[in-house]
């Protein structure tokens, strides 16, 4: 996220579209970026304490964050700093994020510490694997995913996190009456989102066609750059039936 489209950006999901030798298409691709001490030991610091191990079992989410509350999942967190500032905003609400590379996951503990949060955790794992073995159906009050990897080739399309298999999947984790949350910096990939989500039973657009950025959403200073060159951001949100 942050505008970085970061391989990770988008989470890190696999679609349920084989690809060759039968293995899912994913929306990322892993590679070595470079971790920085500061975020190794953040992250071998706390993620013992707020880091969620990926198994194929639905989390205890009040376990999990030691209360009930309403329940955000964060889908491709990238460097972290908007996730941080959305929990620090908003301490009545928990904060479930999912990124696979690690620089991010060190970035998010590091911020995580620095602003004494305590309603962040984290799992470094494949979305879609934990969306489907770890999230309970109608648990959640909403979902963001911020400039996910917009894959702008055309070959590469099907490597986009937003295709309906997911979209269902999505909104059957939501409680009814919860949010989905998506912004993009590319327009044709804002209009695939549109659309998927648009045709998507269980979900109602909250706007017609794109919404206004609602303040919720901190803008990042990559976004903010883009905006004085001219670049278009597009927000969509859907309401889950």
């Amino acid at each position: 996220m942050d505008g970085e489209h970061s391989v990770a950006t988008g989470g890190q999901a696999g679609h349920p579209t084989a690809g060759q030798a039968g293995h899912p298409i994913r929306s990322f691709v892993l590679r070595q970026g470079r971790v920085s001490n500061a975020q190794q030991r953040y992250r071998a610091d706390l993620m013992g304490t707020i880091g969620v191990p990926y198994r194929a079992a639905n989390v205890d989410l009040d376990a999990l964050f030691g209360r009930p509350a309403p329940r955000i999942l964060e889908i491709g967190f990238g460097m972290g700093e908007t996730s941080a500032a959305i929990a620090a905003s908003h301490p009545e609400n928990d904060y479930l994020g999912i990124e696979v590379h690690t620089p991010g996951v060190g970035s998010l503990c590091k911020l995580v510490a620095e602003l004494g949060l305590h309603n962040q955790r984290i799992i470094q794992h494949d979305a879609v694997e934990v969306l489907r073995d770890m999230i309970a159906p109608a648990s959640l009050a909403g979902v963001h995913i911020f400039f996910p990897d917009p894959w702008p080739k055309k070959r590469h399309h099907k490597r986009r996190l937003l295709q309906p298999p997911f979209v269902a999947l999505l909104a059957s984790r939501l409680q009814p009456g919860g949010i989905v949350h998506c912004a993009t910096d590319w327009q044709d990939y804002a209009q695939q989102m549109l659309t998927v989500l648009s045709a998507e039973v269980l979900f109602e657009n909250t706007a017609t066609g794109f919404a206004p950025r609602p303040e919720d959403r901190p803008q990042t200073k990559f976004e903010q750059r883009g905006l004085r060159l001219g670049n278009g951001v597009w927000d969509l949100v859907f309401r889950r039936r």
